[in-house]
């Protein structure tokens, strides 16, 4: 078998043996040149989109993984409304008060005192953000607010932080923690979050599945998680 063939060999067992929950109904393609590893395709949530790139990325010579997985979105909507979505909840959220507001280049929003800048732009329904803030806490919530928007396919967050803040699972916590406290459909009471070396771990008690999916994904959805363990039981 050439090294070609191996290594995509390698890629679909790897993912095909992913188990059922985690991977959906995922169809997906890969493309292979000069050591790159193109995966291509749509999952049913940001779970198994980390999930994939997480298996793939320990298989053995393979160079970069180029990322085209998006997730399949709960509501079709437009790049125009994804943007507007984008740009009123980032408008609307207090703890980004002090950061100027742009669509590409344009001002949307510019206070007095600014701290920071972020761009929205929006393409076949992937969120980008660029520009910079003041701290982490408020790249992550910038970034949960662009996932939340529900025709968003994926978010790619390219703030920068100023000054340079190094990141810690405190950090993460802390994140995860603000995430769920502001989920509308999550008691967040009843949860109870630990990171370690990234990997967010939850606990707790819910009535529903989809409260504990619901709870689960906003975990995934903050910048710097490597990994959820899934340790919230449903009890009606």
């Amino acid at each position: 078998m050439e090294p070609e063939e191996s290594i995509l060999h390698a890629v679909r067992k790897a993912v095909e043996t992913m188990p059922r929950r985690e991977l959906g109904d995922a169809a997906l393609t890969y493309v292979w040149s000069d050591g790159d590893l193109t995966i291509e395709g749509n999952v049913d949530t940001v779970a198994a989109k980390k999930l994939v790139l997480e298996r793939v990325a320990a298989i053995p010579g393979i160079n970069r993984i180029v990322d085209r997985l998006h997730v399949t979105p709960a509501q079709q909507m437009s790049d125009a409304q994804i943007r507007d979505a984008v740009r009123n909840a980032l408008i609307e959220e207090p703890a980004l008060a002090a950061c100027g507001i742009y669509i590409a280049d344009k001002p949307v929003r510019v206070p007095p005192a600014i701290e920071g800048k972020i761009a929205v732009s929006v393409a076949d329904g992937i969120v980008t953000l660029d520009g910079e803030v003041c701290g982490l806490g408020r790249k992550r919530l910038a970034g949960l607010l662009a996932w939340w928007v529900p025709g968003s396919r994926d978010v790619v967050n390219g703030l920068g932080v100023v000054p340079d803040e190094t990141d810690t699972d405190d950090e993460i916590t802390d994140a995860v923690r603000t995430a769920l406290e502001m989920d509308p459909f999550v008691n967040a009471d009843q949860i109870r979050v630990s990171t370690k070396a990234s990997v967010v771990t939850l606990h707790g008690l819910v009535p529903t599945e989809s409260e504990r999916d619901r709870a689960v994904a906003d975990a995934w959805y903050i910048f710097g998680v490597d990994k959820v363990a899934n340790e919230i039981e449903v009890r009606p």
